[in-house]
């Protein structure tokens, strides 16, 4: 399930879209609010995804950003809705920034009709593991020790490989299924890179990610499922950082509850 929040800006502020660390503060606030105390410790993914603030572009006072938060957890889902409800008309912070939560919505993901198109809205991480070198046919010049981060001059079937890998993984870890060797990506099309630095642990590490868009014309129930799943859960790695947000588009978001 997604969440939808419209945040009216109190004064002219600046763009905070790709400081991450800030909405990543926010986000886990919040679900600490909702009782889901401990949820940030988990060793490996965690079951939620978030996008950035939009439009991005600096603020003036009374214009209205979104922010969307994904989880394939209804009790998570659920819990951090009813605890947004509390904060409706009242004053958020995300970072040095302030707004007015003036609106909230509750929204389901389906896929109903075809072709189906998703957009990729936060850069998506990806690692490609040393023991995966030989399978997905990494040249040698390319192959460093423990991982490499995916880009260009490596095969862009090992990006779709280790992505189908990712998204299955986590679905068989939530739902404790073994689904092995199912193939979810029909037409895929590579956007740009993107090179910047991530703040853990009061450290910073550079990566690479990369944008993209997807196209579907037909998929099994299976896939479909898993697919649903990983728009909420997020694409690739750092997902709880705010990495790997993919957006469906219009036709997809079946029901709202609006507040």
């Amino acid at each position: 399930m997604r969440i939808l929040l419209e945040l009216q800006n109190t004064q002219d502020q600046k763009d905070i879209s790709l400081e991450y660390h800030k909405l990543q503060g926010f986000i886990y606030s919040l679900i600490k609010k909702s009782g889901f105390i401990g949820i940030h410790d988990k060793l490996g993914y965690k079951p939620f995804s978030f996008s950035n603030l939009f439009p991005f572009k600096n603020q003036k006072k009374g214009e209205i950003q979104k922010l969307i938060f994904a989880t394939p957890g209804h009790g998570l889902g659920e819990a951090v809705f009813e605890t947004l409800e509390k904060q409706l008309h009242s004053q958020i912070h995300i970072g040095d920034c302030e707004y007015i939560l003036v609106g909230l919505k509750h929204i389901n993901l389906d896929i109903q009709s075809f072709p189906f198109r998703a957009l990729v809205s936060t850069p998506i991480i990806l690692r490609i593991p040393e023991y995966n070198y030989d399978i997905y046919e990494i040249p040698e010049v390319e192959r460093k020790p423990r991982y490499i981060y995916w880009r260009p001059n490596v095969p862009f079937s090992a990006f779709i490989k280790q992505l189908t890998e990712n998204i299955t993984k986590k679905y068989n870890d939530f739902y404790g299924t073994e689904i092995h060797d199912i193939l979810l990506f029909e037409k895929y099309f590579f956007k740009k890179m993107v090179h910047s630095r991530l703040i853990i642990d009061g450290k910073s590490y550079g990566f690479a990610a990369s944008i993209w868009s997807f196209e579907w014309s037909t998929l099994a129930e299976i896939q479909k499922k898993i697919l649903l799943f990983g728009f909420d859960a997020g694409f690739g790695e750092r997902n709880s950082m705010g990495f790997g947000f993919v957006n469906p588009i219009e036709s997809a978001l079946t029901t709202q509850k609006i507040k």
